[in-house]
């Protein structure tokens, strides 16, 4: 069959994006899907700075790519050994397949499993194999799941079955945003009720976080970063106090407005300076929590003797440490039950048409999540 997808075929293109058009949309073949793979219409994707740091080339992946990976959408077909989905089912896509077999899946940490890592980086399925082609030539997927496009084959393990009573526009969320920011605060950090938490980058996730961090019962959330706007957004989502991040004093006055300091501190920018506010923010005994994805290059340094003297933890999280079969559908019930609600992270929704300009809105930070419909 055919479908449409948004196509990048180099990294690195110049700001503007609406100018570079780095994103091609374009009309691919789509083989059907192969044994343990599902057919999905894809309904709704979010714009993730996963996504673009692939497309400014501070995430590096085969190319040409389908980008795409926080999608939710509706079951169209089954391949064979798929038993457990069926024809309109709705599914989030969770976008680290997990194979079930390897170390890490046996020990009940899926964001890890080796296949998927594997097989993400390569830019294909978990079996291995593409299912995208452009003129006999192979497209690659990202993430397991190339989400910007109409229709996509993906591995029955990178599919959430959901209640379809949750519109695919704020479903899609869950898939990235809320997986990652709220899985975070509850699995990795684990949160105690009444501790103080501090969230640096008030993007999609870290508004995840701030919400996970309200769930959790925390008595002081402070939010920091460089967009009032976002600062304002925080404040209404449950923040305690928010700080200017661009302030040269932003640091000491969290140290004052706080207890020396947080318990738990969340750097969700993917900025080495931003997890160095982070750290700093930090009281003695406490934990420091990274869920961003800096360019590989990039180098973080502390003073070592603080490890030792204050007791203090650091700790990356991926994909908020989540199972996502069990974690995606715990984080909807919060949601229908108004305990989390994702829904005020949604920006704007957009056609696949205005992607480019709405990755010019991600890169300048102007939206919390933008939600391609399509």
């Amino acid at each position: 069959m055919r479908t449409r997808a948004a196509v990048l075929y180099e990294m690195g293109l110049p700001t503007p994006y609406r100018e570079s058009k780095p994103l091609v949309i374009e009309e691919l073949d789509l083989e059907p899907p192969g044994p343990g793979e599902v057919l999905v219409r894809i309904r709704a994707a979010g714009l993730c700075h996963s996504d673009l740091s692939v497309i400014n080339g501070n995430r590096p992946r085969p190319t040409p790519m389908a980008l795409g990976h926080e999608a939710a959408g509706e079951v169209v077909e089954v391949g064979e050994g798929v038993r457990d989905l069926a024809v309109g089912d709705h599914v989030v896509c969770a976008f680290v397949p997990s194979c079930g077999h390897c170390p890490p899946c046996r020990e009940g940490r899926p964001a890890l499993c080796e296949p998927g890592a594997e097989a993400n980086n390569k830019g294909v399925l978990l079996s291995g194999q593409h299912r995208l082609k452009k003129g006999g030539a192979h497209i690659h997927h990202h993430l397991g799941v190339s989400g910007f496009a109409d229709y996509a084959v993906i591995d029955r393990h990178s599919l959430i079955k959901v209640d379809p009573s949750i519109p695919f526009h704020e479903a899609a969320l869950f898939g990235c945003a809320v997986m990652t920011g709220v899985g975070a605060v509850l699995n990795t950090a684990q949160v105690k009720a009444g501790s103080s938490v501090a969230v640096v980058g008030l993007g999609g996730v870290g508004l995840s976080a701030l919400l996970g961090a309200a769930v959790a019962g925390a008595r002081q959330i402070v939010a920091v970063d460089v967009n009032p706007d976002k600062l304002k957004l925080a404040k209404s989502l449950g923040a305690t106090d928010t700080f200017d991040a661009r302030d040269p004093d932003v640091v000491d006055r969290i140290r004052s407005r706080t207890e020396d300091g947080v318990e738990y501190a969340f750097e969700t920018a993917g900025v080495v300076q931003a997890m160095q506010t982070a750290y700093r923010i930090t009281r003695r005994g406490g934990v420091t929590v990274t869920s961003g994805l800096p360019h590989p290059k990039e180098q973080f340094a502390i003073p070592h003797v603080t490890l030792t003297a204050e007791e203090r933890t650091i700790k990356g999280s991926y994909i908020g440490s989540c199972i996502p079969s069990r974690d995606i559908p715990r984080y909807i019930a919060l949601y229908k039950q108004g305990r989390l609600p994702v829904d005020r992270l949604l920006t704007d929704t957009l056609p696949l048409e205005q992607i480019n300009e709405g990755f010019d809105r991600l890169a300048r930070g102007q939206a919390a999540r933008l939600v391609v419909t399509l």
